[in-house]
């Protein structure tokens, strides 16, 4: 089906040459990469000196200064081969432009050339043990002290943290008032006394991208890496939501398309009762009502993305998207291991890692009920 997206012959030559790193420099070592749970950060550096990994970056600070389609054909290769896993890509996708939103220039200047060649990478810090998609009940605290603050606080499920050289950290600045007043965003660079980084922890998918704990125990900050405004930190995470949940319906979509392109091949190789697996109706109606639903899906995911690049809010749209293509895609991993029989329990079949790494993509950037919660109150104030 013939994609809506307005793409120019660079990024037609972009994509090709992108696929053609995907092939020769990730796919001979992802499976190693997996048993070592980590992703080497020279991989971010090789992806840089390519173009590949910060596209829409400023070029004043030695980004790309391309659009978000550059964005979307990384994200969409990556999915499709099923490479999950090289997460920092999406961290880099959603991260960067908080800097390039709220930094002021010194900021910029001392940091930014840096996360747009991958010399340095960056992690998010917002969920905690407490509040997982409920980013208005952040308990961890930053404390004024002269010309710094003092940050105190746990944060969990934290991507990138071994890879990372610093993180943007949520914590609370005011005690009062609305729970979504008083946050502030604060970059932390690692190695900062006062901070440590937990024991990764085993996930049942995704294994090598790193995820740990981060803990700040009178973790003193310069006010100079205040990241925004003092006390507009939850405003500054909501505009960013929105590119982040449809990165995330962008990697469901694809990485749905590449698992029922498995499946077709398995099912037409694979002989039961003498015949070809495919060759049965019940296989035919099962493919041919999920790749229906992928379409649909990836249909109002392009539409997201064509509203993203206008300049237009897309918070409850993405939320819409990220609901429906993850549920989605946990149900194709689910409809497609189930034709690979037996060896679909297999890990040396792909499938089987397709279906765990899928399983968190209903849960991070929020989870589906959040979605919906988002969806319901846009419907019943009239917004939608």
């Amino acid at each position: 089906m013939k994609s809506i997206l307005p793409y120019t012959d660079e990024h037609k030559m972009f994509r090709a040459g992108f696929a053609r790193f995907v092939e020769n420099e990730i796919a001979p070592y992802y499976d190693q990469w997996e048993k070592d749970k980590i992703i080497p950060r020279q991989l971010y550096e090789k992806m840089a000196n390519y173009g590949y990994y910060n596209p829409d970056g400023d070029p004043e600070y030695d980004g790309d200064g391309g659009d978000f389609l550059y964005w979307q054909i990384i994200l969409e290769e990556l999915g499709r081969k099923g490479f999950l896993s090289v997460h920092n890509i999406v961290t880099a996708a959603i991260m960067i432009p908080y800097f390039d939103a709220f930094a002021t220039k010194e900021q910029k200047d001392r940091w930014l050339r840096d996360l747009n060649t991958a010399k340095k990478l960056c992690g998010l810090c917002i969920t905690e043990p407490g509040t997982g998609s409920d980013v208005q009940g952040i308990t961890t605290r930053a404390v004024k002290d002269g010309d710094d603050w003092i940050i105190n606080g746990s944060k969990m499920f934290i991507s990138n943290a071994i890879n990372a050289d610093m993180f943007v950290v949520a914590a609370r600045t005011k005690f009062d008032g609305k729970p979504s007043e008083g946050m502030s965003l604060f970059v932390v660079e690692k190695g900062t006394p006062g901070m440590e980084i937990g024991p990764q922890i085993e996930k049942i998918g995704q294994h090598a991208q790193d995820t740990c704990p981060v803990y700040f125990d009178n973790c003193r900050v310069p006010a100079a890496n205040l990241l925004g405004k003092e006390n507009h930190g939850f405003v500054q995470m909501m505009h960013r939501l929105g590119r982040e949940r449809l990165s995330i319906a962008l990697l469901a979509v694809a990485n749905s398309e590449g698992a029922l392109e498995l499946t077709v091949k398995y099912t037409n190789e694979r002989q039961v009762f003498g015949k070809p697996l495919a060759s049965y109706q019940n296989t035919q109606f099962v493919l041919a009502e999920l790749a229906t639903r992928v379409a649909m899906g990836r249909a109002f995911v392009e539409k997201c993305i064509l509203l993203e690049m206008a300049g237009e809010n897309i918070d409850v749209a993405a939320a819409m998207a990220k609901n429906y293509t993850c549920e989605l895609q946990n149900l194709v991993m689910h409809k497609c291991l189930q034709l690979f029989g037996g060896y679909g329990y297999c890990t040396e079949y792909e499938i089987s890692r397709r279906f765990v790494d899928a399983r968190i993509q209903s849960i991070y950037g929020g989870t589906t009920e959040v979605m919906k919660m988002i969806t319901a109150r846009a419907l019943y104030s009239g917004k939608l």
